[in-house]
């Protein structure tokens, strides 16, 4: 009885120093990296893209270093390993001379090049992945908004008193399948040095269009765009446009598209008076004018980034009467836009707005340069 005994003391305290010696070195339960300069890492291996990887470690936090500086894994957690061909292997990872050994269930110990390795993630690393990747495939329609607003303030007093100020808005929604895009800008201006004040700009323009990958390429679009300016007496125009347009350049710094199509343009003219150079009456009296045509249209639109700070854009868009009066206009808009922080930047904005066949005595052309600050949200910001 008393040998029994014994052994169960001593392999009681067999388990107890095991516990102690488990919990006292963590290391032993840790994910383990060796560097080609010799230097090695513990913690908890995060992800890899293979540019980089990403380790967690007890005292400096996440760690990043390079993935052609790494010279072996080993894990004591499963890993997601994603190799060349589309191929996830799942399991505890260890290397020898360049080749990674993925210890799965299912397959057994499965050995490949490290430089196939596309990718590696830990359980909690593929699990947010697979919850973007659903939320990209099935997105809700309040998901991945982004865009900017951008302000400018222009104010003199003294010899002169005039105040100018201009808000423009954009906000984006991009998936594979669409694209929706939304905008308004506002522009104001008064001269204070006369007397009454005189308002030299007023206008709003708004509008909303949706984009339809039809492919790789193509799409197809719908839209709407409304526009009022008091100095034009013009107190509503909406146009209603539908086509389709070809992705000529489209990569991660660069787009470029063409497209065309067919619109509707609605436009109210308020009445209006204008001083009559050979009095009398003193003015002449022109009434309200409401004019819808049938369009064409047909556009291009320019994007693209210059390093990691300036990105410049442009757009332009004609629109010919195919019904009533001839004539057309077009819109012309250029922006170039600086990054001082992830999301405060600054903008140069020039637009052209052009009409062929005004009432009488109202200016074809509405010219606007503003600047100011630029703030970016969502995807806009990174």
């Amino acid at each position: 009885m008393s040998d029994v005994r014994a052994r169960k003391n001593l392999l009681l305290i067999l388990v107890i120093l095991l516990i102690l010696l488990i919990t006292s070195s963590p290391s032993l339960l840790a994910d383990e990296i060796s560097l080609k300069n010799g230097d090695r890492l513990t913690g908890t291996i995060i992800k890899s893209d293979a540019k980089t990887l990403v380790i967690k470690t007890e005292t400096a936090g996440d760690v990043i270093v390079q993935w052609p500086a790494v010279d072996a894994i080993s894990s004591t957690q499963p890993l997601h390993v994603g190799v060349a061909g589309g191929q996830v292997l799942v399991g505890a990872v260890s290397t020898t001379d360049g080749q990674i050994h993925i210890a799965t269930q299912a397959a057994g110990a499965v050995t490949v090049p490290k430089a196939s390795v596309q990718f590696i993630r830990s359980d909690a690393e593929q699990a947010a992945y697979d919850a973007a990747t659903e939320r990209l495939q099935h997105p809700h329609l309040t998901d991945f908004w982004s865009g900017t607003l951008d302000t400018g303030l222009s104010l003199t007093n003294g010899n002169s008193s005039i105040l100018s100020f201009t808000l423009s808005g954009r906000a984006t929604r991009e998936t594979d399948r669409d694209k929706i895009s939304a905008y308004a800008t506002s522009i104001y201006g008064r001269n204070g040095n006369t007397s009454p004040a005189q308002t030299i700009a007023n206008q709003t323009q708004g509008g909303i269009r949706v984009d339809v990958n039809l492919g790789p390429r193509a799409f197809a679009f719908g839209s709407a765009d409304f526009n009022t300016n008091k100095l034009q007496n013009l107190d509503l125009q909406n146009v209603i446009a539908g086509g389709v347009g070809y992705h000529v350049v489209k990569t991660a710094n660069t787009s470029f598209d063409v497209f065309g199509g067919a619109a509707f343009n609605q436009e109210f003219f308020a009445a209006y008076t204008l001083p009559n150079p050979i009095p009398p009456p003193a003015t002449l009296s022109f009434a309200a004018v409401t004019q819808r045509n049938a369009e064409l249209l047909a556009g291009e639109q320019f994007d693209t980034k210059l390093g990691g700070r300036t990105t410049l854009g442009e757009s332009f868009t004609i629109f010919p009467n195919i019904s009533g009066p001839s004539g057309y206009h077009f819109n012309f808009n250029s922006t170039a836009s600086t990054t001082l922080r992830k999301w405060l930047g600054w903008q140069v904005t020039f637009t052209d707005l052009f009409l062929s066949n005004p009432p009488f005595g109202i200016k074809r052309n509405d010219l606007l340069l503003s600047t100011g600050l630029r703030l970016a949200f969502g995807k806009a910001a990174q």
